[in-house]
């Protein structure tokens, strides 16, 4: 028989044992509880490629009515693995997977469709996405949630960039960018405001040139580097537009001869237009002296911003930057009809010069100093209410630049006509595609790669049992 104080140790072990292993099973369940109730994830990649980017959660957040999202597919765990994000981030996302092959009646029911795997659904409208993709998935939700019609128009009057051209100076990315916001983009070829009828002329009459117009479906017109003079007609109607509650967006381009280029003419019936509304071009061509620039091997001519103007289309790009090649500045004042807000300027380290020497030459000593302005926003204080953006350089908007990943253009861009077209709620940092970043090895590294991991870790690690086992005997 064992002795009483044998006896009250075990209880007391055994007390002890019973609490600890409550006390664990209690921490794991709260634990689980706690996991499954808020579950947070770290994404430690470079360009966050695991998370929802800014657009995304501000659109998914605001959604007002249920919205369905159905995945089309076998396999499943990858598509949870995106899907389920969108869910967690408000209660009214609902997400649905179905296997086409095995219940094809009810894949036919919620309206699958073979080049689109995911399917948003909101009230009555339908939209595909054409790959499991934030960047496809998003854009579905924009069209299903965007009723209206709008339409981005390209002018075409006078040399303008073409949203057809797909190479380094074309416009085909913002195009694409666009319509993934549901955006649809057309050329805007003025035509006559009213057909002239027939009238003799006496001697020494000369006929004027007919009034045009732009067409009325235009949510927003898009003048993008015109290399000529607009005439008379083309910015009345440009004005008309705008003073009417038309929206533009207007890219322009220095009219300094660099190298061989031939510069645009200068503009200048056009740039008084500008200079009406508050937003005044200068005949020079910005240099950014700062050195931000090196860290993408940019020269002085292509100003580089890290920080912006206090304005809703900037507000997100925060320590985001863009660049601007070729810009010219802007001098920008409010008028009695119109309010002006500066929405890009350089650092005191720049200067607008007007002179440029043989190869490039140019004096940092001459020239207008810096802070200078390379975009503006403006409001035209008519009724309806016209707005209208002006940059510096088209430069900025072409597909070298939009589609380059460092930098924030094509958020810039697309900010503009999003508060254009008074969606503010648009405004934001788009989902960007996945980065690859392939490892490449070359014969040497493929050799120590070899040896340290096949050759040299396992010995290490037998060397060291061994030494262990040695002292120990």
């Amino acid at each position: 028989m064992a002795p009483a104080w044998l006896k009250a140790r075990q209880t007391k072990y055994s007390a002890f044992a019973f609490l600890y292993l409550a006390v664990v099973v209690g921490v794991l369940v709260f634990a689980n509880v706690f996991a499954d109730r808020y579950d947070k994830s770290y994404d430690s990649t470079s360009n966050k490629q695991f998370s929802l980017s800014e657009q995304t959660i501000k659109i998914v957040k605001g959604l007002k009515t249920d919205t369905q999202l159905t995945y089309f597919g076998s396999d499943f765990s990858a598509a949870r693995d995106t899907l389920d994000r969108y869910s967690s981030l408000s209660p009214k996302v609902h997400v649905n997977y179905v296997d086409p092959e095995r219940k094809p009646q009810v894949a036919g029911a919620a309206g699958f469709r073979p080049d689109s795997p995911v399917i948003v659904e909101i009230g009555s409208r339908r939209e595909g996405a054409k790959s499991l993709t934030e960047e496809e998935i998003t854009a579905a939700l924009i069209r299903a949630e965007k009723t209206g019609e709008r339409t981005v128009c390209m002018l075409s009057a006078a040399g303008e960039h073409s949203t057809d051209d797909q190479d380094a100076r074309g416009y085909s990315d913002l195009k694409a960018l666009l319509e993934r916001e549901n955006y649809k983009v057309r050329t805007e070829s003025l035509t006559p405001a009213a057909k002239a009828t027939d009238k003799t002329l006496t001697l020494g009459q000369q006929q004027s040139a007919p009034a045009v117009e732009i067409s009325k479906d235009c949510t927003v017109l898009v003048i993008a580097g015109p290399k000529n003079d607009y005439p008379s007609p083309v910015v009345s109607a440009i004005e008309k537009f705008v003073e009417g509650g038309g929206r533009a967006l207007v890219l322009l381009d220095t009219p300094l001869r660099l190298g061989n280029a031939e510069p645009p003419t200068e503009n200048e019936e056009f740039d008084k237009l500008l200079a009406k509304w508050g937003a005044t071009p200068d005949k020079d061509l910005v240099l950014d002296l700062s050195g931000y620039g090196q860290l993408l091997n940019l020269g002085p001519e292509v100003p580089f911003i890290l920080s912006y103007e206090s304005h809703a289309i900037t507000q997100p790009l925060t320590r985001i930057p863009t660049a601007y090649p070729l810009a010219r500045s802007l001098e920008t004042k409010s008028t009695d009809k119109t309010t002006v807000t500066k929405l890009v300027t350089t650092t005191d380290n720049s200067i607008g010069t007007d002179s440029i020497g043989p190869r490039g030459a140019v004096d940092p000593r001459k020239g207008k100093k810096g802070p200078l302005t390379l975009a503006a926003a403006g409001t035209y204080n008519g009724s309806p209410q016209g707005r209208f953006v002006v940059v510096g350089t088209s430069l900025a908007a072409q597909n070298s630049i939009v589609g380059a990943r460092s930098l924030g253009n094509r958020d810039l861009l697309v900010n503009m006509v999003n508060w254009l077209s008074s969606d503010e709620d648009l405004i934001s940092i788009r989902p960007k595609s996945r980065e690859d970043r392939p490892v490449n090895m070359t014969t040497q590294r493929m050799q120590a790669t070899f040896w340290l991991g096949v050759v040299v870790l396992p010995l290490l690690v037998v060397g060291t049992g061994f030494f262990t086992w040695w002292k120990r005997r």
